[in-house]
């Protein structure tokens, strides 16, 4: 997806209903935020925040539908430029085409893991397919550390099993969790699972405590070690803690993301579709996709133009890291 957001939004909550012997989840609200051009969509984001810039390595979630797509037209993203990061995208429902710069034509379905390397370098364009009547699913970035900020271009598509612990049935897509591993490599520790949790249950995962994680109700509402999240919030829970109880409060199936990670000390700067560390970094990408240098390279068979940057900030863009936690 491509980013317009220039001015993230605060954190508006944060709940600990257990006492203060819980540990403590801060609650992130999401904010409605349209992807732009023509043929716009809008979004439900709730990362990064101004007092939350990264969850691991996750810098960016945007969660979507669902959406009537006789109603709302679907997804329509032209081509656009990435540097700095990776794309992934998960469904729960209907269908994309991804095309990129690399050569790569896949589609994603539900269940199913589109991963892009965009390193020095890549542009992509998402379609929802004519055979696509709801969609439904989230949109997430993860930054890449300086060391490997300029690889070279990739794309991945994996399937997961499903795996079952407790009232949960979990697909892991990224990193290892209740006994499933993904064997997408990723340049950071993280973890990325769909969690579907029977009503009324409570489950207890073992996680790795040098990780922070976020945990992104899609329906339903769950507890999350003692602190009640409600649809399109984000929960988070920092580092130290081997153990994350779940608990589904209603009725019926609820369904969440968990994102995970060891905690991302870099600074980085986030503009439009690109991170770099510095001001200049943006710059110089973004002027590289207005000339239509080979950096970002070409996607055949999109039909349309592709999309342009947006004029840049009068102020320099400074760069942004987590807050240190008290």
């Amino acid at each position: 997806m491509s980013n317009v957001e220039v001015n993230p939004a605060a954190p508006r909550g944060a709940a600990v209903e257990d006492g203060d012997s819980a540990p403590q989840v801060d609650v992130l609200s999401a904010r409605d935020v349209p992807l732009g051009g023509p043929r716009a969509m809008t979004v439900r984001r709730t990362l990064p925040q101004r007092a939350r810039t990264l969850i691991g390595a996750w810098c960016f979630v945007d969660h979507y539908g669902p959406d009537d797509v006789a109603d709302t037209g679907g997804m329509d993203v032209a081509p656009h430029p990435h540097t700095g990061l990776q794309t992934v995208s998960w469904l729960f429902s209907g269908e994309i085409e991804h095309r990129d710069s690399l050569g790569s034509h896949a589609f994603v379905r539900p269940g199913e893991l589109n991963l892009m390397t965009g390193g020095y370098g890549i542009s992509h364009s998402e379609v929802s397919t004519v055979s696509t009547a709801i969609l439904h699913g989230v949109q997430l970035w993860v930054a890449l550390p300086e060391e490997h900020r300029h690889t070279v271009r990739n794309f991945r598509h994996y399937v997961p099993n499903p795996v079952r612990m407790g009232g949960a049935e979990i697909r892991v897509f990224l990193g290892s969790l209740a006994g499933g591993t993904s064997p997408v490599w990723t340049f950071t520790p993280l973890l990325g699972a769909e969690l579907v949790l029977d009503p009324r249950s409570t489950t207890t995962l073992p996680v790795d405590p040098s990780f922070e994680h976020g945990l992104l109700v899609d329906q339903g509402d769950v507890r999350m070690t003692g602190t009640l999240l409600r649809p399109a919030e984000l929960g988070y829970l920092g580092t130290g803690y081997d153990t994350l109880m779940l608990t589904n409060e209603t009725d019926t199936l609820a369904r969440a993301v968990l994102l995970g990670g060891t905690p991302f000390e870099e600074q980085i700067v986030m503009w439009w579709n690109f991170i770099g560390r510095s001001h200049e970094d943006i710059v110089e990408a973004r002027q590289a996709w207005e000339n239509a240098s080979g950096r970002f390279g070409s996607v055949d068979g999109y039909d349309g133009d592709r999309l342009p940057a947006p004029a840049l900030p009068n102020a320099t863009i400074a760069p942004r890291k987590n807050p240190t936690r008290h």
